[in-house]
Formats: structure tokens, sequence, C-alpha cells
């Protein structure tokens, strides 16, 4: 181990009880974290037909009393109103020319037009993947045998329903046709019973997911933490 010299060593002796003195205090505040998209410049929002897949055999969920798009519609009327102050417009001339996000993303003579038609600055389009799983299954348990009280295992089934939510977002420039933004929201909920209310499940994937959808459109504050010395 090389020497130290005096100096240094009579150094961290002086700085030695300072620091077994020093105390800490943890602060909590709330930071401001930027929108996706800057606002400014922008007041009107047409929201267009988001595509909902199909897949072949599958029963239509409004047949369970649920419209998918009906209901994010409604869904994003609040959230950008109440949240975003935008005027919503109606979407004007959206009959899609393709059913491929990737096509619609670079055609921006298409989303030009829509948006001079609906005279709206920005236009919010994507697609929804609203999915109900059977999540029933068997689980080992154990009880005490009335007879001779003794310990037994069993196979119990529990029924449960899942619910995920996958949401693809695109924000155009309603003047330009330009892509301003994309983006993915995913979520799923388990809940108990084979056959829970899918409007239930999926609003509860909706609240999961609200602030980072509205994170798109407006400013939101986060809370962190922070170490201080108070000596």
């Amino acid at each position: 181990m090389p020497r130290l010299s005096r100096c240094t060593v009579l150094g961290l002796l002086a700085l030695a009880p300072v620091a077994a003195l020093a105390g800490t205090v943890e602060v909590q505040f709330e930071v401001p974290v930027r929108s996706q998209i800057d606002l400014r410049g922008y007041e009107t929002v047409a929201i267009a037909p988001f595509m909902v897949p199909l897949e072949e055999g599958e029963a239509p969920l409004e047949r369970r009393g649920v419209n998918v798009q009906e209901e994010f519609e409604r869904y994003m009327r609040r959230i950008l109103r109440r949240r975003a102050q935008l005027k919503i417009v109606p979407a004007r001339g959206a009959d899609y020319p393709s059913q491929d996000l990737d096509d619609l993303a670079v055609n921006s003579d298409f989303w030009r037009v829509v948006g001079e038609r609906s005279r709206a600055d920005l236009l919010l389009s994507g697609s929804l993947d609203f999915d109900i799983q059977d999540r029933s299954g068997y689980r080992t348990e154990e009880y005490v045998s009335p007879y001779d009280g003794r310990t037994y295992y069993r196979q119990v089934l529990v029924e449960r329903s899942g619910f995920e939510y996958d949401i693809v977002m695109q924000v155009y420039d309603g003047r330009t046709g330009e892509l301003l933004h994309s983006d993915n929201f995913k979520d799923f909920k388990e809940f108990e019973g084979a056959r829970a209310d899918p409007l239930a499940g999926m609003f509860e994937n909706l609240y999961a997911l609200e602030d980072r959808i509205a994170g798109v459109f407006t400013q939101k504050r986060v809370q962190t933490s922070r170490v201080l010395f108070t000596d």
C-alpha cells in the first residue's frame, strides 16, 4: 500500500468529524415533462376512424355491447377537450387508400387533403386491437377432510378473463400531411369471472394508459425526490 503524506492524513482526519455529523433530508418535488407534440399554432383536431382488426372467425364485440371504435373516439374527445383544450372538428374525406399503417404514414398527400376538407390543424388516426381472453384454469389447493382430518390436495377451476388493449396512435399535421408523432400503447388487465364485463375491462385498460396517451398532447408533472445535505 503506498504511503500517504502527513498533510493528506491530517486532512482526512479533519474531514471525518464533519462527515459523521452531516445529515440528509429527502425532498419531494414535481418536475414538468414536455408533451410529445408542441401544440403552439394548433387549435383544431379531427379524429379519423381508427382501424379495428378482426381475426378470422372472431365474433364482433358489438354482440357483447362494445363498439371499440366508438368508445375510444368518445374517450379521446374527452382527453383532447379537457387536457389539451383542442377544438374537435369532423374528419372529412378519410376514406383510407390502404389498411396498412406504414403506407398511410408516408402518404402526406392523402392526409393533407383530409386536413383541407376537415379544416383541421391536427389529424388523429391509428388502429385499435381489444382482445378478450379466457384465462380460466385449474390450480392446486389444500383442504382438510372432515372425515379423517387429513390434509389432501385437489384441483380447483378458477374462472378469469383477460383484457388486452393494443393502441397504435398516429398524429398528422393537417396542413402539410406530415406525420408528427406515432406511438404504441399496450395494457393488460385480468378479472375474476369467465364472462367479466368487456366494457369495464376496456376502461380499466384506458385508465392505466391515460397519462401516457394525454402526454402526447399535454405537459404533465411527475413527482421525484432528491437527497440534500443539511449540514
